[in-house]
């Protein structure tokens, strides 16, 4: 979570592991810890490569997320989705949990065919129970540890709590985001949501911008217009940002060659591929996969 005190337009914010290398298995804080700082506030923002999960145990505010105002009192549990913009004020004393995942992990972790991950895709928030909070009590502990195993205890304890908050959004416990209405910033949102959704469908393909926006049935100015405004970026960043996340999954969690992944993610000239990534990420794909390793 990030605070900023720019009310005037959307702001990225870069946390652990949106930048360079991976990072830790999982981010950890308290809800207080940060907010304390920040007055309690925290302006919305997105994460683009970031899924959050936040329970709060006590204490409350309300939570603004894609346009939408959540009141939130205690035993809440928050799903915010990569990439949704959102924004929290919370009452003084206010107590809980944020546990933050990198897409790449949740792309490693959830497979695709279980439903899991597609629940995860919508922000929401639901009730919290003996369940959640002991979990989170059991990431944190780990988190604060350097037991033998830690890395593999936190990603089946990370797995652990996406699966209950996916539960939460099937089973329909107290969801309080209505369905997007027809205002111009819906439009907008459901465009984006959309569009990520044919991005996660077709990045192996290699789409251009015009093959998305041809499929969304708009233009591909008004595609990329629509991802500046709410990313800062075009539509054609967005679609070079999924496959240099899948690189960067691929050179973390498996051995294949460098050329494999190449071919893998499309890429019919591995030294190409190789630019784009030392472009993307300031390593090549050998320096990035010696570094996340060391």
């Amino acid at each position: 979570m990030s605070s900023t005190r720019d009310h005037h337009r959307i702001l990225n914010f870069n946390l652990f592991g949106e930048a360079g290398d991976l990072p830790d298995v999982v981010h950890c804080e308290t809800i207080a810890s940060r907010s304390r700082l920040n007055d309690w506030e925290f302006a919305p923002h997105r994460h683009a490569r970031l899924h959050q999960v936040l329970l709060v145990a006590d204490g409350g505010g309300t939570a603004r997320i894609e346009g939408r105002t959540i009141p939130l009192s205690p035993m809440t549990l928050i799903n915010v989705a990569v990439g949704d913009v959102h924004g929290f004020s919370f009452m003084p004393g206010t107590e809980g949990w944020v546990v933050t995942f990198a897409a790449e992990m949740l792309d490693q972790s959830l497979i695709p065919s279980e439903g899991v991950s597609a629940a995860l895709t919508q922000s929401f928030t639901g009730r919290a129970g003996a369940g959640e909070c002991a979990v989170m009590e059991a990431i944190f502990a780990e988190h604060g540890s350097r037991a033998y195993g830690r890395a593999q205890m936190l990603r089946a304890l990370g797995l652990q709590l996406l699966t209950l908050a996916a539960r939460a959004m099937v089973g329909g416990a107290d969801l309080s985001l209505p369905a997007l209405g027809e205002g111009e910033g819906n439009r907008a949102a459901q465009l984006l949501r959309r569009f990520d959704a044919l991005l996660e469908a077709h990045f192996f393909d290699h789409w251009t911008v015009a093959d998305y926006a041809s499929a969304l049935s708009v233009t591909p100015q008004h595609l990329s217009r629509v991802l500046r405004e709410a990313t800062g970026e075009p539509a054609s960043k967005a679609i070079e940002a999924r496959i240099i996340r899948e690189a960067r999954r691929n050179l973390v969690f498996t051995n294949l060659p460098v050329t494999t992944i190449a071919y893998e993610l499309g890429y019919s000239d591995p030294a190409y591929f190789s630019r784009v990534f030392t472009r993307a990420t300031g390593h090549s794909p050998v320096a990035f996969r010696q570094k996340a390793n060391d």
